[in-house]
C-alpha cells in the first residue's frame, strides 16, 4: 500500500543527503518534493500545504546532533507529522453494552458487508466474544445472502428477516435475540446507495437513534481518492460515527485521500481491510503506518502476526522431530501453510524494513502453489521418508503437480537446506549453520 507516496517520499530525502546541516533553501527545495509526492498521492492541496509548513517550521527549529544527518532528521519529522496527521495514537474499538452493537455504515459497493464478517470473525478469534452479525439491507437480497455465505465461512451466526422492510425494527429484534442468546456483541450490517441521499441518511439515523450502538462505524472505499473524503464528511455531519474502517488498501497505489479522512472529520481510524480473505483485517496504528510510508517496516505487527499463527505445542513436537532428523514434507506443507495464514506475501515484505522497493512482479501471492501441487502429488510414504524420492518417482511428481522434474528437485534441494539449517539452529550448531549458508552461496 502506498508504493507510491513511499517512492517519491524516500526521492525528496534525497535533496539533503550529503548536506552537512539544514537550512532555509534545502528545506524548501525538500518540502517540494514531499508537497508533490502528497499531491500524487491524492493528499488534498490545503492538508498537503499545512502538513509541509508544520515540517519547515520544525525543521528549521531543530539543532543538528553529530550522530544525526539532516536527512535522518527530516524523515523523523516527517514521519511524527504523518502519524499525528492519521491520528496520533491508536483508538481501540468500544465494545461495552451487553451486548455491544456496531452499526456499520457506508456507500454501496465500499466493502460494508466484508467488513461486517471480517471484523466478527477478528472479535471471535482475538477477543473471546461471541457475535451475532445482523443482514439488515432490506433492498438487496444478494446482502443478505452474500452475509450469511460470509456468516458460515467464519462460524458466526447471521441474523435475518427476510419477510421484514423495516431495518429499525430487524435491528430492534436482533438485539434481543443476541440478549437471549448471550451474545457479547452484535454487528448490524446496514444498505448503501450509490451516493449520499435523504433517504439513506434519514434510514441510518433512525436505526442509530433507536438501537444507541456503542460504536458506529463508517466503511469507505480507500480507492475512491478525494470523494472518499467527501462522502465521510457527509455521513459524519449526519451520523457523528465513532470511526473509520478504510477497505481496499491493498488495491491502491495511491490512497493519499485515506490519509487525510482523519483530519477532515476528526474521528479515528480503526480498522484497514487487505484483502479478501477474513483475516485479511489490521487494526489501524497510525505511527506503525507512517512507519511503513516511509519504507521503515512494521516490525511489531510482523511478530503480532506470527504469533497469532504460534502454535506452543506443535513447536514443541516440531524441535523434536529436527533433533532425531525426521523432518519431512509434511511439516514442510505445515510451514507454508502458517505463513499463508499470516497474509499476502507482499503486505509480510512491506512490514520488513527494506522490503518496501520490492516491486509487484517481485512477488507473487501464488508461489506457494507449485510447491502445495508438488507435495500433494507425492504418496503419503514419500512425504514421510524424503530419501526415497529417487528419479522415477520425482518424474511422476512432475507429471501429477503439473511442473517438470526440474521444480520438482528444486523444491527438494531447498527442502534439504531448509531441514539442515533448522537443525542446526535448533541444536544450537551456530558455526555449522553459517559455514552451511557459506557452501549454498558457493554453490549458487
Amino acid at each position: 500500500m502506498f508504493e507510491g507516496l513511499s517512492e517519491k517520499l524516500e526521492r525528496s530525502f534525497k535533496v539533503l543527503k550529503g548536506q552537512g546541516y539544514i537550512t532555509e533553501i534545502n528545506v524548501a527545495e525538500t518540502l517540494k518534493e514531499v508537497r508533490k509526492a502528497l499531491l500524487d498521492a491524492d493528499v488534498s492541496y490545503k492538508i498537503a500545504k499545512d502538513l509541509t509548513d508544520t515540517i519547515k517550521e520544525k525543521a528549521l527549529g531543530q539543532k543538528i546532533l553529530t550522530a544525526v544527518s539532516p536527512s535522518q532528521l527530516m524523515v523523523k519529522i516527517v514521519h511524527d507529522e504523518l502519524a499525528e496527521l492519521m491520528g496520533g495514537d491508536h483508538v481501540e474499538i468500544n465494545l461495552k453494552g451487553n451486548p455491544a452493537v456496531i452499526l456499520i455504515a457506508g456507500l454501496q459497493g465500499s466493502g460494508k458487508t466484508t467488513f461486517s464478517a471480517k471484523l466478527a470473525n477478528y472479535l471471535k478469534q482475538k477477543k473471546s466474544k461471541t457475535v451475532l452479525l445482523v443482514a439488515g439491507d432490506v433492498y438487496r437480497p444478494a446482502a443478505i445472502d452474500q452475509l450469511k455465505v460470509l456468516g458460515e465461512q467464519v462460524d458466526v451466526e447471521v441474523y435475518t428477516e427476510p419477510d421484514s422492510k423495516d431495518p429499525v425494527r430487524i435491528a430492534q429484534n436482533a438485539i434481543d435475540y443476541a440478549r437471549n442468546h448471550n451474545k457479547n456483541v452484535v454487528i448490524i450490517d446496514t444498505a448503501g446507495r450509490l451516493a449520499v441521499d435523504e433517504q439513506m441518511m434519514n434510514e441510518i439515523a433512525n436505526i442509530k437513534k433507536t438501537v444507541n450502538p456503542q460504536e458506529t462505524l463508517f466503511v469507505v472505499d480507500s480507492m475512491t481518492g478525494q470523494d472518499a473524503v467527501n462522502t465521510a464528511k457527509a455521513f459524519h455531519d449526519r451520523l457523528n460515527y465513532d470511526g473509520v474502517v478504510l477497505t481496499k488498501l491493498d488495491g491502491d497505489t495511491r490512497g493519499g485521500a485515506a490519509l487525510t479522512i482523519r483530519s477532515v472529520v476528526k474521528k479515528p481510524i480503526k480498522f484497514v481491510g487487505l484483502g479478501e480473505k477474513m483475516e485479511a483485517l489490521d487494526v489501524f496504528y497510525p505511527k506503525r503506518m507512517a512507519d511503513r510510508i516511509l519504507g521503515m517496516g512494521d516490525i511489531v505487527s510482523l511478530v503480532e502476526r506470527a504469533q497469532e499463527q504460534f502454535d506452543a505445542e506443535e513447536a514443541i513436537k516440531l524441535k523434536k522431530k529436527l533433533a532425531k532428523n525426521e523432518f519431512n514434507f509434511n511439516d514442510f506443507l505445515k510451514q507454508i501453510q502458517q505463513i499463508k495464514r499470516m497474509g499476502s506475501i507482499k503486505d509480510l515484505a512491506a512490514m520488513i524494513p527494506g522490503m518496501n522497493k520490492i516491486k509487484d512482479e517481485d512477488i507473487d501471492d501464488n508461489a506457494f502453489k507449485s510447491i502445495e501441487a508438488i507435495i500433494g502429488s507425492m504418496t503419503p510414504a514419500e512425504r514421510e521418508n524424503p530419501k526415497i524420492l529417487n528419479g522415477s518417482r520425482r518424474l511422476r511428481i512432475a507429471k501429477g503437480s503439473g511442473t517438470d522434474i526440474v521444480e520438482v528437485n528444486r523444491l527438494i534441494k531447498q527442502f534439504d537446506e531448509t531441514s539442515k539449517m533448522m537443525r542446526m539452529m535448533t541444536t544450537g550448531g551456530s558455526k555449522k549453520m553459517m559455514q552451511l549458508m557459506s557452501q549454498m552461496k558457493k554453490r549458487k
